[in-house]
């Protein structure tokens, strides 16, 4: 048996078969082989179908074929093993494939439109088209091979390439970027002042220096000083700011460290990005800075942020000066004072300045604001002419010393702290360190420059306490009547308080047998509470009383009268108790003459007894006891005289003494009960009173009374009484009626008409009579009886009563008459409470017993209000008065120029004024108000401040005034009737300004006219503001012959469409209109305008002339041929190109052919109907030309970063013959290279191009394509495609 041997090792697999056999070989790598086409088939789909398939599938598809043709060749597995020959044919197919499906092949045949035309013709199967010529070698084209290979990104061979500028960032400077205020005080006198710089670090910064009172022209006001700053001048005055903040930052965490404030930041510290940076400029000295230049190391220039300038001016300062509550011994005021307080502070500033002060009663705050502080003196106002002046004065300090009248109304301590000051330019310096509540109540030194305090005190007041008129203060015989006088609402801080009193004796009082003389006397006291001792009877008056800073108030009762008292006295008349038995006992009838109560002192004995001592109470002037003892024997009964109660028992033994002696024998005894309540009469003129008795059995009856005054006792007897109750006259003792006093009436008996008469024992009439009448006046301590109170405020008018209260008074208003009024009063200094203004008359007095008198001479009291504020324009004020709306009306002002009114304002600073501030409405009918807001003002001449940032008819109103009498925030409700408001009204013009409406393109013809062509479209239309008629001053530019032609037109509407029928189009390309300036009938300056509303673009692109259809003798591939057939139609046509010749039908004039073949185009013959009259045709061809292309960057992809201000050059080649003319577009670039462009920018048409090279300078960021070209002949694309498949 032969042994097989083994194949040659190049002829086995290269995988052996141990681990994978042949068959599973074979069937692996085709199962790859399918795989992978099928994934070729999805990427070819999508790249069919998919506008933004990615472009790199040719590439991808030619090396992963070649890699799987290869692989297989290499491992030699059965069957699947070919020659050399064979591999490099299907590598060959495959990439044909690959070439076909991914756009790196196509196939031509003849009905077939050639890629170098016009594919959007394919479209229009209604137009024939000339033959394209077969050939083999046109089979193939290799129109896209190297496109698997690059980076392009286009299909297009005829525009290739495009060209990217993008900007690197732009270096800025940024001035005092947060927009703070500077000013200078001492004693550093330094400031710096930050510039903010980005994308760059600042090697040289130029600035110029102007003083505050620099005017330019005038000598004498300074000079502008020009300031470079190296790097090395930046680095040290960084240095130098760096240490400062460090030994600060030091300070601060040595005197309270915590250990988080390492990891805070001071405000200047503000986050800055990566790319900023801080540079600061160390000013000295007032002025303003103005950045003018911020140059790099490299010499590049930043670009300057505006605003670039700021001022520094002296820090705002503000104190009292030396004034009368600056001494201690002034710094006291009394409750009710009139008297201001008046104050001066030296206010040093840029006007306007604000003081923020404050107002501490007894530790509660109350803060005050007062704005627009500055020189009164009239001043012009502004202009237009005049605005640089205005400026600069307006940033120079002024000196102001500014009268502050305060009035104190609340008790206590009253501090008024200046707080802060603000100025012009807005710089706040605080001033006062920190002054707060606790700080005044604890009594801490507060500093005199800005603080001021005083204490408004009580004014004390004084009066008798249980002692007035009609009742006395009884004074004994021999001794001493204590007087107690009341010191009430004092301060002590007013103590001591010194009292006058003056003493007037009565007529009877002696002393040691001679008369008393009357004397004055002045008492101090510490005490609320002062005693006097009486000696002798009289008046005592309270003349004043004051304290040791303010005079006092005398209240009543004001006089107190001593009246000495004389001993009691009793008339006895004894009477036995005879009984069937005998005697049975005794009574002693008493008539008691002194003041009831009275005390009856006796005593008895019994036989040896030791004698007993009794008393017994009589409330009335007669009285009766009586003793029945029980058990006969002898009794002894010793009277004492009676007494009041009063007296002690020391003085009754100066009486007579009454002795009887009896032998009594017992009785039985009766109880008896009875008793009633005893009645008081009053009387207050006349010397009789008139007593009711009721009398009871048959009339008439005849009456006994008994009269019992102070030393007699009368009887009276009254006969024939015919009716009950009876009316008896009695008539009043004579020292009674004198002096006043009371006495008693007590009924004796009583007879009837049978003459039955019986005794009676009732209680009496107790009768008081009156002769000191209740008075009422009003109280003045000067002899002023006036008062001055805010209006809606109430007045107490007081009073001093006499009598016994309660009182009665009416009183009525001079201004009113008929209207009188009636008070219930209990006080006897008490207050009648009043609102209204006027002259208050007192008509009647009445007690609680007596009617009055009115003092003649003191029955009246004035009451005053206190003026409201007012305000009016200044007479100085140039302005119309309207009568019909009673409103100034104000020169017209443009918006935005400073403007104000002065007002002249009446009242006690400081004032507040609140205005409405309104304008008409959108249908110009009604208005409507657009604020209302407060100023502050301290001076009463004020500037108010007019509102011209938006133009439109303004109207003012001033609503309310407040002044320090008439606070607004305690009157919120008075407001100015509308029939007195001050009222001004204002026109604020508006800046003339105009602007396009929108920034579309539009496109005109060689040679048109700049005339609207579309009326409904809002292409080019102005749209402008401010007041009729318009001058418009408009520039066009032809950037592609640089010439720029000014036209002025005047505008009668506020919506304006371009039309300047003098202007043609001579020249192909951009043209930018721009609008350089706009005036309007009110001469305002113009507003700035809108940089992006500004200009308009116009795009004026060749003409497509059309040539007669005889006479043009050059087409281009893909143009179509247009003659007018004359004749009945159809025509059949005979051409010929390039010595070939074909024929056509036409079924309609003109006919059309596309072109499709370059070389010569022959009409030869026409016929028409049914192509008889057939017609030979002479000299009528034309030249077909091929069309041209054109490249961006040679037709690669550019990347170009520039800087701000470069330019970046683009090149554009040109192929064809020339003269070119093509169409380039700018896009926004992608946001990543390679990307694709963003929306189209701009688009431009150059034209004239003789040259194969053509330059465009451009400084702007963008994607540069080409978008159509055309030669001397040709244009690709055409018009149709150029619409139908736009480029982006």
């Amino acid at each position: 048996m032969a042994v097989e041997e083994p194949p040659p090792a190049g002829a086995r697999p290269l995988i052996s078969e141990r681990f994978i056999d042949v068959p599973s070989q074979r069937l692996y790598y085709l199962s790859l082989g399918f795989l992978l086409q099928a994934i070729k088939v999805l990427d070819a789909l999508q790249n069919l179908f998919v506008t933004d398939a990615p472009t790199y599938y040719g590439r991808k598809w030619f090396c992963v074929d070649f890699a799987y043709v290869a692989i297989l060749s290499q491992l030699r597995i059965p069957r699947l093993k070919y020659s050399k020959a064979i591999v490099l044919l299907q590598i060959i197919s495959l990439w044909f494939i690959d070439g076909v499906l991914f756009g790196g092949l196509s196939l031509n045949f003849g009905g077939q439109t050639s890629s170098s035309g016009y594919q959007g013709l394919q479209q229009r199967p209604d137009i024939p088209a000339t033959p394209e010529p077969f050939r083999l070698a046109d089979m193939l084209t290799p129109s896209g091979l190297l496109s698997f290979f690059s980076d392009s990104t286009r299909g297009d061979q005829h525009l290739l390439g495009q060209h990217t500028v993008r900007m690197s960032p732009i270096s800025t400077a940024h001035l005092n970027p947060d927009a703070h205020t500077f000013c200078l005080s001492p004693p550093s006198h330094t400031m710096l002042i930050p510039i903010l710089v980005n994308n760059t670090t600042p090697a040289n910064i130029r600035y110029s220096f102007t003083p505050l009172t620099y005017v330019e022209g005038q000598s004498g006001t300074g000079r502008v000083e020009h300031v470079e700053l190296s790097a090395k001048d930046l680095k040290a005055t960084e240095q130098a700011r760096l240490e400062s903040l460090h030994s600060v930052r030091a300070q601060i965490r040595d005197s309270s460290y915590d250990e988080y404030d390492d990891d805070d930041e001071t405000p200047s510290d503000s986050p800055l990005q990566k790319t900023q940076s801080l540079a600061h400029i160390r000013v000295t000295k007032p002025g303003t800075i103005r950045l003018e230049r911020v140059l790099d190391s490299s010499g590049v220039a930043a670009r300057l942020v505006h605003p670039l300038e700021v001022a520094v001016v002296p820090c705002p300062t503000a104190h009292y000066t030396d004034d009368s509550v600056s001494k201690p011994e002034n710094a006291v005021r009394c409750a009710g004072d009139n008297s201001n307080v008046d104050l001066t502070i030296d206010i040093r500033g840029v006007p306007p300045l604000s003081l923020r002060w404050s107002k501490y009663v007894n530790g509660k705050k109350e803060s005050f604001l007062v704005e627009g502080i500055e020189d009164s003196s009239p001043a012009t106002r502004s202009h237009p002419g005049s605005l640089d002046v205005v400026r600069s004065s307006s940033r120079i300090p002024q000196i102001l010393k500014v009268p502050l009248s305060l009035s104190v109304d609340s008790l206590g301590r009253i501090t008024f702290v200046l707080e802060s000051v603000i100025d012009g330019m807005g710089n706040v310096v605080s001033l006062d360190q920190g002054v707060g509540s606790e700080a005044l109540l604890h009594s801490v030194v507060l500093d005199p420059k800005t603080t001021r305090s005083l204490n408004v005190l009580r004014r004390p007041s004084i009066s008798f306490r249980n002692c007035g008129p009609g009742n006395p203060v009884p004074l004994l015989i021999g001794s001493e009547a204590p007087l107690s006088l009341y010191v009430a609402d004092s301060d002590p801080l007013d103590a001591p308080w010194n009292v006058d009193i003056k003493f007037e004796p009565s007529d009877d009082a002696k002393s040691g047998g001679k008369p008393i003389k009357p004397w004055k006397n002045t008492l101090q006291t510490q005490k609320q509470i002062l005693g006097l001792s009486a000696g002798a009877a009289g008046e005592y008056t309270i003349t004043g009383v004051r304290g040791k800073w303010c005079e006092g108030d005398v209240l009543s009762p004001e006089i107190c009268k001593v009246v000495e008292k004389s001993m009691p006295t009793a008339e006895i008349e004894w009477k036995r108790i005879h009984e069937c038995s005998g005697d049975t006992g005794v009574s002693a009838s008493l008539i008691l003459h002194g003041a009831p109560p009275f005390q009856v002192y006796y005593s008895t004995q019994r036989d040896k007894e030791k004698p007993r001592e009794l008393f017994k109470t009589f409330t009335s002037s007669r009285g009766e006891l009586t003793l029945q003892p029980e058990h006969s024997r002898s009794l002894l009964l010793y009277l004492l005289p009676a007494q009041r109660c009063q007296l002690s028992r020391k003085s009754s033994s100066m009486g007579p003494v009454s002795t009887r002696s009896y032998i009594l024998w017992p009785l039985a005894d009766f109880v008896s009960a009875g008793g009633w309540a005893k009645r008081v009469v009053n009387s207050c003129s006349g010397n009789m009173v008139d007593i009711e008795v009721d009398l009871r059995g048959t009339a008439p009856w005849n009456l006994e009374l008994q009269i019992v005054g102070p030393r007699s006792t009368d009887s009276l007897e009254i006969s024939d009484i015919k009716t009950s109750p009876a009316r008896i006259q009695v008539p009043i003792p004579a020292k009674v009626d004198k002096e006043g006093g009371s006495f008693e009436v007590d009924l004796v008996s009583v007879e009837d008409t049978y003459g039955c008469k019986r005794s009676i024992s009732v209680p009496g009439v107790s009768v008081n009579v009156r002769r000191v009448k209740p008075t009422a006046k009003f109280y003045s301590k000067n002899g002023h009886r006036q008062v001055t109170i805010l209006e809606d405020e109430e007045a107490d008018l007081p009073l001093r009563l006499t009598g016994d209260g309660s009182w009665t008074i009416k009183y009525r208003r001079a201004e009113e008459p008929e209207s009188i009024k009636t008070e219930k009063l209990k006080s006897p200094n008490d207050h009648i409470h009043v609102r209204n203004r006027g002259t208050y008359e007192l008509l009647e007095v009445f007690d609680s017993q007596c009617p009055g008198s009115i003092a003649p001479e003191e029955n009246r009291y004035y009451v005053d209000w206190v003026p409201r504020p007012s305000a009016k324009l200044d007479s100085e004020t140039s302005s119309t008065f309207e009568t019909f709306n009673r409103s100034y009306i104000l020169p017209p002002i443009c918006r935005g120029h400073d403007d104000h009114v002065d007002l002249d304002l009446t009242g006690r600073p400081p004032f507040q004024i609140m205005y409405n501030i309104a304008m008409n409405d959108e249908s110009g009918v009604g208005t409507v108000v657009l604020d209302q807001p407060t100023f502050s003002s301290i001076q009463p001449r004020t500037r108010f401040q007019l509102h011209t940032s938006t133009a439109g008819r303004k109207y003012y109103e001033v609503k309310q005034i407040g002044d320090a009498a008439y606070p607004l925030h305690k009157h919120k409700n008075a407001v100015i009737p509308r029939s007195e408001r001050l009222v001004f009204e204002q026109e604020v013009l508006p800046k003339p300004s105009a602007k396009f409406k929108n920034d579309n393109r539009m496109s005109f013809c060689l040679n048109d006219v700049l005339v609207p062509r579309d009326l409904a479209s809002s292409d080019g239309t102005v749209l402008l503001e401010g007041t009729p008629p318009f001058q418009l001053q408009l520039s066009i530019r032809n950037l592609a012959a640089s010439k720029v032609r000014k036209e002025t037109v005047e505008v009668h509407d506020k919506v304006w469409k371009l039309d300047l029928p003098s202007y043609y189009f001579t020249s192909i390309g951009p043209y930018q209109v721009t609008i350089e300036s706009v005036h309007d009938s009110s001469h305002c300056e113009q507003a700035e305008l809108d940089p992006l509303r500004r200009s308009t673009w116009i795009d004026v692109a060749e003409t497509a002339a059309i040539i007669p259809f005889d006479k043009k003798m050059d087409f281009c591939i893909g143009e179509v041929t247009q003659f007018q057939l004359e004749g009945t139609p159809p025509w059949t046509i005979g051409y010929r190109i390039n010595g070939k010749s074909y024929t056509q039908e036409a079924k309609t004039s003109p006919w059309s052919i596309v072109q499709q073949q370059s070389g010569e185009f022959t009409v030869t013959s026409v016929a028409h109907q049914q192509k008889m009259c057939k017609a030979a045709v002479t000299n009528l061809h034309m030249i077909i030309h091929p069309l041209p292309s054109a490249q961006v960057g040679h037709g690669k992809r550019i990347e170009q970063d520039i800087h701000e201000g470069d330019q970046a050059e683009i090149v554009f080649t040109l192929i064809g013959e020339p003269p070119f003319t093509f169409t380039y577009q700018r896009a926004e670039p992608g946001p990543k290279k390679g990307g694709k462009p963003g929306k189209v920018l701009e688009t431009h048409t150059v034209s004239g191009v003789t040259t194969h090279e053509y330059s465009v300078f451009s400084a702007l960021e963008g994607t540069w394509t080409v978008t159509s070209i055309s030669d001397r002949y040709c244009r690709y694309p055409s018009p149709q495609e150029g619409l139908e498949k736009p480029r982006h």
